[in-house]
């Protein structure tokens, strides 16, 4: 359990070294259209979606090792085949792998760390040891992103090339995991209609439910300015000398530096301010982000992109610290499967909705960008005032 514990930051940081995501929206829309190139994330998701509930149950009956051996199997065979590959069909089938790979990690690094702590009698560390593996993700993107600009200033597939090798990587280190003991499974909790059940036992809980809401959200409303942000970078800059690519490489490791300081900073704000406050604080930002985007194509508004991972660092940790000690070993992984699924399904189906609005053929132009930012925004807000007029009752702070 120790040895879990050390490899966890490691196989974060492997796992996160994801070299083309600042440049994946540019490469498709250049191979492609826009229009596709949304599509094409929306296929991600909507994969991801369809095996979070399958993945879970995977994670708690077959264990989290094996678990995350297939998310890096499946990474490493989707970045390659876009590598490598060519067409709309190839590419829909490399997103559905990486959706695959995504799905299988969803929940089950978090259960492994979590139950490799008990184990070790570390169970009240869970905070600390979480906020660790996130800064070791956020600093895997960091490396990856400049230097996937970089690449693909040169070519594209590089950068994805780059990413085949590190699910690689995070391979070899998830198999040098040990699985850690869990809770004896009782008779009739083994099969699916026994993880539903886990499931509604633990939505009885206004806390869980609360969090399970509010990080439906957070999943969403931050990968907003992951999917418009690399188009609005490239509108920002038309006519410009500056690489598009290189720049949105730059922004996307500066953000993530940004975020380690923030995640360093998280756990004093956090005692200061509480829980609950927070995380609504951090919601506000990701609002802020979108709504300042839609407000201006003016390229000092790059600017606010820094802050994109700066809501996750102020909440990620401390949502799955607060979840872990009230689920149980047998529904774990369902339960934040389940979370990711209804998460990944709105975004999805909101992302398919703004593929309809967009011209085909071409960039994205700002226009478009615009409304749908603006959309974004305008509900984002509505869901604020209700989480915030919530809180009181889920009761997120512990006596």
């Amino acid at each position: 359990m120790k040895r879990n514990v050390a490899l966890y930051p490691w196989f974060k940081f492997a796992q996160n070294l994801t070299f083309w995501q600042a440049v994946w929206f540019l490469f498709f829309q250049n191979e492609l259209s826009a229009a596709e190139a949304i599509l094409l994330y929306a296929i991600y998701d909507v994969a991801t979606t369809v095996m979070e509930v399958p993945s879970g149950y995977m994670s708690d009956r077959l264990g989290r090792r094996r678990t995350l051996i297939a998310a890096s199997f499946f990474g490493a065979v989707g970045a390659g085949l876009i590598a490598f590959g060519a067409g709309f069909a190839v590419f829909a089938l490399a997103q559905t792998c990486l959706g695959l790979s995504a799905a299988f990690a969803s929940g089950t690094d978090n259960a492994l760390l979590y139950e490799s702590l008990v184990a070790d009698g570390r169970g009240d560390t869970v905070e600390a040891q979480e906020t660790r593996g996130w800064q070791a993700a956020l600093v895997g993107l960091a490396l990856s992103a400049i230097t996937g600009g970089i690449m693909a200033s040169y070519a594209f597939e590089w950068a994805f090339a780059a990413g085949a090798l590190a699910h690689i990587a995070a391979l070899g280190l998830a198999w040098k995991f040990a699985e850690p003991p869990h809770d004896e499974v009782r008779h009739g909790s083994a099969g699916l209609r026994g993880q539903w059940e886990h499931f509604t036992q633990a939505m009885r809980q206004p806390v869980l439910v609360w969090l399970f809401a509010l990080s439906v959200l957070m999943y969403g409303f931050s990968h907003v300015p992951f999917v418009f942000g690399q188009p609005f970078i490239a509108q920002a800059l038309a006519g410009a000398a500056w690489s598009p690519a290189i720049v949105s490489g730059a922004v996307t490791a500066v953000m993530m530096l940004v975020s380690v300081v923030a995640s360093v900073l998280a756990l004093r704000l956090r005692k200061r301010i509480g829980l609950s406050a927070i995380l609504l604080l951090a919601f506000a930002i990701q609002i802020g982000i979108i709504a300042t985007l839609a407000a201006t194509s003016a390229a000092l508004a790059i600017v606010v992109l820094f802050l994109r991972m700066v809501p996750n660092s102020f909440a990620r940790p401390f949502i799955v610290a607060r979840m872990q000690p009230l689920l149980n070993d047998q529904g774990r992984a369902t339960y934040l499967s389940l979370q990711s699924f209804v998460g990944r399904l709105a975004f999805a189906g909101s992302l398919l909705l703004a593929s309809a609005q967009v011209q085909q053929g071409g960039a994205m132009a700002y226009g478009d960008i615009q409304i749908t930012l603006a959309g974004y925004a305008v509900v984002g807000l509505v869901f604020f005032l209700g989480l915030a007029g919530m809180v009181r009752r889920a009761q997120l702070d512990p006596p």
